[in-house]
């Protein structure tokens, strides 16, 4: 005969993880203490294509890499900030931060690759990305 177990809806560990890291800022230092932020998307599916704007800021648009794979879109940036007060001769304070930030999504049908743009413009990378034309299923004739 099996034991009785009273269930308990808050004993599993997944609820504690809920508010585990309610207070933790949204940007978290990384190493050597500097705050890297995420790329921030909007993705919005206007006459047959998408549009994507991405906020890359402080990013020279030479340091932004963009890879289509069928209806997976891939967005790489080259971060590099580096600032020098000085005073005379002296050096006060230097500071530099070299690392990279990428976000990945999946869109629900596949991107034409050949007609994608992309602009960058004051942080903000837009891509316009149309979609593929859906091939029709062929029917099968049966002998």
């Amino acid at each position: 005969m099996t034991a009785l177990q009273v269930y308990d809806p808050f004993a599993d560990a997944g609820f504690e993880d809920i508010f585990r890291n309610f207070f933790r800022p949204v940007r978290e230092p990384r190493a050597g203490g500097v705050a890297t932020a995420p790329i921030k998307l909007d993705v919005v599916d206007k006459n047959g294509t998408f549009v994507v704007r991405a906020e890359v800021p402080g990013v020279s648009k030479d340091d932004i890499h963009v890879t289509i794979d069928g209806n997976q879109v891939t967005i790489t940036a080259e971060v590099k900030r580096e600032s020098e007060q000085k005073e005379g001769e002296r050096v006060l304070r230097s500071e530099r931060y070299y690392g990279s930030v990428y976000r990945s999504f999946v869109l629900p049908v596949e991107i034409d690759q050949e007609g994608s743009q992309a602009k960058y413009e004051n942080g903000v990378l837009e891509l316009t990305l149309p979609k593929r034309p859906a091939v029709a299923g062929r029917k099968l004739a049966i002998k």
